[in-house]
């Protein structure tokens, strides 16, 4: 058996969050366990992602479900079916639009992060309306004409939250004017609200809230996850799922959809206890519970820290937990303003109070050398 040791690769201590570049989750041993299994025999591939989409429809309330390759891939299908169908010349000819009237898709300027590169994969063009922090109904309603194939509505801590139109509000809207929507929830926790508000299609990661291997997830309505089964003829070849991580998937959903959250909410309060225990009294720095940007029902510890005081900024805090053995990677999308976060769900007790001892060592060390 190969290890992360024989390759070289050092395991790290996630504070970060339920991150892709460290490998999204830790797998629960049932759900490593599934896989394996999984692995020991042959089976239909195309029966295997009816059965498993019926499961994913139960358990999110859609019509009908499929898996993905991860969100990412959820996003790419997804746009494929808004600008395809079922039509298998067309299925196919993607992301060659030739022919094609329907190829635009609407996304609020301030959603213009990366993942949207993905509607691009399936050959669409994307209309950014509205400014970055500011969108109106009115744009939207001028944005739709009949080249709109649908719109793609991003929930992310990476996207901008301030004057955004809702969800509630683009589904209306678009489907006022008989335009699909297509919700990319990638790490959110919620498994039913955006299917209960409307919304044609969500892609979620397996690999995020869902706590399984990197796979994931369409759910929605009926006819547009028929058009996204129907892209296993086109794009999604190169976006495949394995028999290990359907069953891996679908065991960690169902294990996250009947998980006891209150044994769940009393761990994490126990973890961020420590943590602000442990920090308190940091010199320069202020150290406090912070809610989840996206607003999630997550709580971390936020520390911020008054570098002109204590003479060394954040990115000098983050370097020395990331080099240190092990590694420490705190959630840092804030450093340049001096803040960095530490995130509860994917550490356990034993490590909070490894990272508070490491972070008080540094500001010790620091201090010397003041």
């Amino acid at each position: 058996m190969v290890t992360y040791e024989d390759l070289g690769v050092k395991p790290v201590i996630n504070a970060s969050g339920r991150m892709t570049l460290l490998g999204s989750t830790a797998l629960d041993p049932e759900v490593a366990q599934a896989m394996v299994e999984a692995s020991r025999h042959y089976v239909n591939m195309l029966e295997l992602d009816l059965r498993v989409g019926e499961r994913i429809a139960r358990i999110t309330g859609a019509e009908a479900g499929c898996m993905t390759a991860g969100a990412a891939a959820g996003i790419a299908i997804g746009v494929a079916a808004f600008l395809a169908g079922t039509d298998i010349g067309r299925i196919q000819a993607l992301p060659d639009t030739n022919g094609l009237k329907r190829t635009r898709i609407v996304v609020q300027t301030g959603h213009m992060c990366n993942f949207v590169a993905m509607a691009r994969l399936a050959g669409a063009t994307l209309v950014p309306i509205g400014w970055t922090n500011y969108v109106t109904q009115g744009h939207l309603e001028s944005a739709i004409d009949d080249q709109t194939a649908g719109m793609l509505f991003i929930i992310s801590h990476h996207v901008i939250q301030k004057g955004m139109l809702s969800l509630g509000k683009c589904i209306e809207v678009c489907h006022g004017r008989g335009v699909p929507v297509l919700v990319d929830a990638a790490a959110e926790e919620d498994l039913t609200s955006y299917i209960g508000l409307g919304a044609d299609l969500v892609t979620y990661s397996g690999g995020k809230a869902i706590g399984g291997p990197s796979y994931g997830m369409l759910c929605g309505k009926a006819s547009y996850i028929d058009a996204c089964r129907a892209q296993q003829w086109g794009i999604a070849r190169a976006m495949k799922v394995t028999k290990e991580g359907a069953l891996g998937f679908l065991t960690a959903l169902e294990r996250y959809a009947g998980r006891d959250r209150a044994a769940e909410q009393r761990r994490l309060e126990e973890v961020n206890t420590i943590l602000l225990e442990g920090l308190k009294g940091l010199a320069a720095t202020c150290v406090e519970t912070a809610q989840d940007e996206a607003g999630r029902a997550i709580s971390r510890v936020e520390l911020k820290l008054d570098e002109s005081a204590l003479g060394f900024t954040a990115f000098d805090l983050i370097t020395v937990l990331r080099s240190g053995d092990p590694a420490i990677v705190t959630r840092d999308h804030k450093a340049n303003l001096g803040v960095i976060a530490i995130d509860p769900r994917p550490i356990s007790l034993d490590e909070a109070r490894l990272i508070t001892e490491r972070i008080r060592a540094f500001y010790i060390t620091m201090k010397a050398k003041a």
